[in-house]
């Protein structure tokens, strides 16, 4: 028998109409799925575009106040994809009023604040996922399945990247990214908190990190309206650019290995260069984002001169089969989400945790608060548990 859950949407920028599109999407690829999202209502403070979800969606409300929202008894799951400075607050009260919860990384501005709301979780007893999307890329399950058997050997050291250029326009708008009190920290939060929780998915804890960081485009103009995505701005007041464009980290993980994680959001020349390589004493591992459904492996006892093999990975690794028949049909961005959306209903359905959680947020946010110490302090810092 199928239920039925109640699902809003909080938040209805680029990101609030991926979790949507993934909620339609998913009773497609897991028709087993034993509950199925209605869209209930949905809410952006912005004037009219909360009542434009609505009509191009099919959701039954429309409203400005996220408030509403969790006193709403027809919504039983809050998906939060409002700026950085709301999680906390947002993602408290739907946790108190009995919401599940699919939230957005980094899930807040700090540790502190994803840990307030794994909290509230954990206390209201309600079930959450965090959009840690890369990690449910089916290649990248079949190199964590890869690394855990001891195909490559004992590793070594990772190096994980992810460079864009999506702020690299000095035009690009001054929004609330840029803005410490609203966004936190600026390329830790949007991409290194991904980073974070890829190495921490493939090697386990991390332990200790140095990091260095720096701002390149240190002004940039203010919008004069309601802005979307990465917006371009002229003519605006300049005001100035608070958090970093770029870190570079060395880190310590407790199996022993080593890694390098390092982010930029102002490489021109880089769309979604997002990856990792990992390195073992008999091999290693390759992922590269923009060839999502690829893996180059490099197997065997020839440690010298050995060959990289490229895997096109299929039905068998990770949720592929929801999507294609067959190994080298293509998945894409979209298809991750709605993996995202079918473990967070899972989860709700029977209970139990399947795909990222709150308490991994509060792992990659602990490593971000390290960044930072590091980066200040110019010293190695220990990453705080999770």
């Amino acid at each position: 028998m199928v239920d039925t859950l109640g699902v809003a949407v909080v938040g209805f920028g680029w990101m609030g109409r991926v979790h949507t599109q993934a909620y339609a999407r998913v009773a497609h690829h897991y028709p087993q799925l034993a509950l199925r999202p209605r869209l209930v209502a949905v809410a952006e403070e912005v004037p009219g575009r909360a009542e434009e979800a609505a009509e191009r969606f099919g959701f039954e409300s429309a409203t400005r106040d996220w408030r509403e929202v969790a006193a709403d008894p027809r919504v039983r799951a809050v998906s939060v994809t409002a700026p950085n400075f709301l999680h906390r607050e947002i993602g408290v009260a739907m946790a108190r009023a009995g919401k599940h919860l699919w939230i957005e990384k980094p899930v807040g501005l700090s540790a502190a604040d994803a840990r307030a709301v794994a909290d509230a979780a954990a206390e209201a007893g309600v079930r959450s996922a965090v959009g840690f999307n890369y990690r449910n890329a089916p290649a990248v399950e079949a190199a964590r399945e890869l690394i855990a058997s001891g195909g490559i050997g004992t590793v070594t050291h990772v190096r994980v990247r992810l460079f864009s250029d999506y702020a690299a326009h000095p035009d690009s708008a001054l929004t609330w990214r840029y803005e410490k009190e609203r966004g936190g920290s600026g390329v830790l939060g949007d991409l290194a908190s991904h980073g974070a929780d890829l190495a921490r998915h493939l090697l386990g804890d991390i332990t200790s990190l140095t990091a260095d960081t720096a701002v390149f485009i240190p002004q940039r103009a203010r919008p004069t309206g309601a802005t979307a995505g990465h917006t371009l701005a002229t003519g605006g007041e300049l005001g100035p650019v608070e958090n970093e464009d770029y870190v570079n980290c060395l880190l310590r993980f407790a199996s022993g290995a080593r890694g390098v994680l390092e982010a930029c959001r102002v490489s021109v020349g880089e769309q979604n260069n997002y990856g990792f390589e990992v390195h073992g004493t008999r091999g290693a591992v390759f992922w590269d984002f923009r060839r999502m459904n690829e893996l180059g492996v490099s197997q065997g006892t020839g440690y010298q001169d050995q060959p990289v093999a490229t895997v096109h990975v299929g039905p068998g690794a990770g949720e592929f089969g929801a999507f294609q028949p067959g190994a080298a049909n293509a998945m894409g961005y979209d298809d991750l989400k709605v993996i995202e959306a079918y473990r967070f209903l899972r989860s709700v359905a029977e209970d139990t945790a399947y795909g990222a959680t709150l308490r991994d947020a509060v792992h990659s946010a602990a490593v971000l608060d390290a960044m930072v110490r590091s980066a200040e302090s110019g010293t190695w810092v220990d990453v705080a548990a999770g």
